[in-house]
């Protein structure tokens, strides 16, 4: 059965290009255009990764990253955040949310791959 990945950012192109690159190489993939709409998600559906930018709308990425894992059922779940922010203080704030991974924008599809599948593996 593929791994199930949700993938959250506010622009619909960005989705749709992630969604592609993942599908492509056989994971099934949910969007979400926000963080809210992400923890509807996760309350309502399984998944064993989450992708998330941090500029959108209503919840930014690192303050979604930090309420997913206050969720007993996702506190271990794999979480890459990608994001425009490349500076080392936005890095750091990633990782300290909970992120396991940080890739600036545009992510290249077999870096994207590489590392979902390592963090698959290792949860």
């Amino acid at each position: 059965m593929a791994k199930h990945v949700l993938i959250v950012d506010d622009s619909q192109i960005v989705l749709n290009l992630h969604r592609y690159i993942l599908e492509e190489a056989g994971f099934q993939c949910t969007t979400a255009e926000n963080g809210f709409v992400a923890l509807e998600l996760l309350a309502q559906d399984q998944f064993d990764l989450v992708i998330t930018d941090i500029n959108m709308p209503r919840m930014d990425g690192y303050e979604l990253t930090r309420k997913i894992r206050e969720m007993d059922d996702y506190k271990h779940i794999p979480i890459i955040i990608i994001s425009t922010e490349q500076e080392a203080q936005d890095k750091n704030k990633g990782f300290e949310a909970g992120a396991n991974a940080y890739i600036v924008k545009p992510a290249e599809p077999e870096n994207l791959i590489m590392n979902v599948n390592m963090l698959l593996s290792a949860a």
